[in-house]
């Protein structure tokens, strides 16, 4: 048990160590992410299972607060309202419960953040395609292959692993950084 613990640490150490050749990529969706809000803008989030869970922590740290208190900024998850993603998944299909709410929430100057470990879940690639036909930046945390949205991606955020836990651990960190670096260049003091 101790050697599984002692490897499962080192593959995680190893793949944090390698996050930082996204850096450049990291910075370019920190700087959509705060023009964005500088316009007035907001950004989205959505993803499945407990990709939905990081794009609900993630609205909250800007919602909320990462490290600074602060003014709100105007984001959300698109995974938590039951009433929406029930309605819209019986009536129209599970497919389609992204969609509907970019259709309805989306605003042409918004960022829509798509976390996947495979990159191609379905409704998540139906929200980004609608949300480029809307003019909104699409920013996609993926898995080191980066499936169908890691190409449709405005930013594609591949982070360096096939291994659903540790793309998940990986997506954290990247989203941490990037809440920290939005608070940072819009309430520097």
């Amino acid at each position: 048990m101790q050697e599984f613990i002692i490897q499962e640490c080192q593959t995680i150490s190893d793949n944090f160590l390698k996050l930082k050749e996204l850096a450049p990529k990291l910075q370019e969706t920190v700087k959509v992410c705060v023009q964005a809000l500088k316009n007035g803008h907001k950004v989205m989030f959505c993803g499945n299972g407990g990709s939905a869970s990081q794009s609900q922590h993630l609205a909250a740290e800007l919602v909320g607060r990462y490290k600074k208190n602060r003014s709100a900024m105007a984001s959300l998850a698109l995974t938590t309202d039951t009433s929406i993603l029930t309605a819209v998944g019986n009536d129209y299909g599970f497919d389609e419960i992204f969609v509907r709410q970019v259709q309805g929430l989306g605003q042409p100057g918004d960022v829509l953040i798509g976390l996947s470990t495979s990159g191609n879940s379905s409704n998540v690639l139906k929200a980004f395609e609608l949300a480029k036909q809307m003019q909104m930046t699409t920013v996609a945390f993926v898995g080191e292959l980066g499936g169908k949205m890691g190409q449709m991606a405005d930013i594609a955020l591949c982070v360096p692993s096939s291994k659903t836990n540790n793309i998940q651990e990986m997506h954290l960190a990247l989203g941490h950084m990037l809440c920290g670096l939005i608070e940072e260049s819009l309430f520097h003091e």
